[in-house]
């Protein structure tokens, strides 16, 4: 392991420190010869200058991600995670509040020495060696490390991204690019519908004037949701639900937002490991997240090269399987199609048995789900009892933990308030379905994690992982290493399998297809 504080020293664990006026040199020499595990305060400040270097490494250990993961084990959810604060922990000294990832330098503090780094790992080893499975957090860390190099270099290398695509698609869609300010043509043409529908001037941004117009029309909206609006018998209604969908679009992926964040031919977003308490991913900015079905044409492979996009099927059914250890379930699990293979179990309906896997992940109760859940309570009881289990759990305030450690937040003091008071029971059936979803969710992020580490490892050059959404991965490729790149999909989903669950009935196909556009993927 080498210890690698931004700007200037590497540092051999239990070895003296080495200063160098030329980090990613340094780091450049030590990955070609010793491929060592990197060690280092927070990816976010040293990695992405040593990608823009042209220096990229194969292992880190993240020392941020790697304390925040064991605050939560530790029931200390919440409180700061940089490496600062964990060496002021260690040491009885004040502790100081986390920073942005781009710290304003005024006020920014000094970064830890290398040293102080290494101290702070050596404690967070003996804290994972003190835990009831230290195998599996080990692992846990591992993955969440690679993530983070993963994300930085999605950041860096960007999706392909084909602004003159985007431009003609916005242009049909809303019209040609307004001025600052306005609105586009088609877009204006419909609040202009809107308005004519009360007889009045109405901003259809404004919910409250919406509101104060249906109003005045004598119908009583609480909300202007979509599925609200859906609901009621006025003219302004169709125009309102068409202008909704495409101010969405002209606001969050429109010409402003390519400007922002489109350089290059490529899609940059920031990418933010586990910004969500199962694990999953979330973004800083860019909404990589959140990219519309119609914005997967504008994604588009350079010329001679093309896209592999392959997504998990069925995803967190199977890792319940894995994890209940249900031998039933883990049979329909072992093929492609798992709710084809457990409809007999519910009157020869794949449709009932997804709505009963789903509710019993969810906690949904509406509908048939109580009927089919007592199915599947039947058929497949060890499957039933480990979700029941964590929900259980969360109605009692108590954490719930992912298969391989990741905790779940505790409840918050208004919940408590709550859970004592009349509402108490609605307030421990949330927390319940809360917890019921974060051991499968949590399983299923981790997974992904794994599968992307492992298929970082296999992908020959230049091939590059381009994007990746919860349990769907992009790579971007030269057209004479798709086969190749296939492959090593498949390669990967099994490693990561038996990873995380070793020797399993359990299936976790990945499908994989090369496509010129994300759109013809699905």
């Amino acid at each position: 392991m080498y210890v690698v504080v931004a700007g200037e020293t590497v540092l051999p664990v239990g070895g003296s420190a080495r200063r160098t006026a030329d980090l990613a040199g340094a780091v450049r020499e030590l990955e070609a010869a010793e491929h060592p595990r990197w060690v280092w305060a927070d990816g976010r400040e040293v990695y992405p200058g040593l990608l823009s270097a042209g220096v990229r490494v194969s292992r880190c250990h993240d020392l941020a991600l790697t304390e925040g993961l064991l605050l939560a084990y530790e029931g200390r959810y919440g409180e700061p995670r940089s490496a600062a604060a964990a060496h002021a922990r260690l040491y009885g000294l004040p502790v100081p509040e986390d920073q942005p990832s781009a710290p304003d330098t005024l006020f920014a503090p000094e970064p830890l020495s290398a040293e102080a780094v290494a101290e702070v790992l050596a404690d967070q080893l003996r804290r994972i060696e003190a835990l009831p499975e230290p195998g599996r957090f080990r692992l846990l860390v591992a993955a969440e490390s690679a993530g983070a190099l993963i994300a930085a270099e999605m950041s860096y290398d960007g999706m392909p991204w084909r602004r003159d695509v985007h431009d003609a698609l916005l242009t049909d869609l809303l019209g040609p690019r307004p001025v600052h300010g306005m609105r586009p043509a088609k877009l204006q043409a419909l609040a202009d519908e809107v308005a004519a529908a009360f007889g009045h001037p109405v901003n259809p941004d404004s919910v409250q004037q919406l509101v104060k117009a249906f109003k005045g029309a004598g119908v009583a909206l609480k909300t202007t949701r979509s599925w609200e609006l859906k609901q009621i018998d006025h003219p302004a209604v169709a125009p309102l639900l068409a202008y909704k969908e495409l101010a969405r679009l002209f606001s969050f992926h429109g010409w402003v937002w390519a400007d922002q964040w489109v350089r290059g031919g490529r899609f940059r977003p920031e990418y933010v490991v586990g910004g969500v308490v199962s694990g999953r991913w979330a973004t800083s900015g860019g909404g990589a997240l959140q990219i519309p079905k119609v914005m997967r044409r504008v994604v588009v492979a350079d010329d001679g090269w093309v896209l592999i996009v392959a997504d998990a099927a069925q995803l967190e059914p199977r890792v319940l399987a894995a994890m209940a250890g249900d031998v039933g379930l883990a049979r329909a699990a072992g093929e492609i199609d798992l709710y084809a293979a457990l409809a007999q179990s519910f009157g020869g309906e794949r449709a009932n048995a997804k709505i009963a896997m789903l509710s019993a992940m969810y906690g949904g109760t509406s509908g048939d789900a109580p009927k089919l859940l007592a199915v599947m309570r039947q058929r497949f009881p060890k499957a039933y009892q480990f979700v029941e289990d964590a929900a259980k759990a969360g109605e009692e305030g108590r954490l719930v933990r992912s298969w391989l450690g990741r905790t779940s937040p505790p409840p918050s003091s208004r919940w408590r308030e709550l859970v004592s008071g009349p509402e108490g029971s609605r307030a421990a059936r949330d927390r319940g379905r809360f917890t019921r979803n974060f051991v499968v969710q949590g399983t299923a992020a981790e997974w992904a994690l794994a599968l992307m580490a492992v298929l970082r490892g296999l992908l020959p050059e230049p091939a590059r992982m381009v994007f990746f959404q919860h349990d769907e991965v992009m790579v971007h490729c030269p057209i004479s290493q798709a086969e190749e790149v296939i492959a090593a999909v498949a390669s990967a989903a099994s490693e990561a399998t038996r990873l995380l669950f070793g020797a399993t009935p359990v299936r976790f196909p990945m499908e994989a297809v090369a496509v010129s556009s994300y759109a013809d993927a699905k």
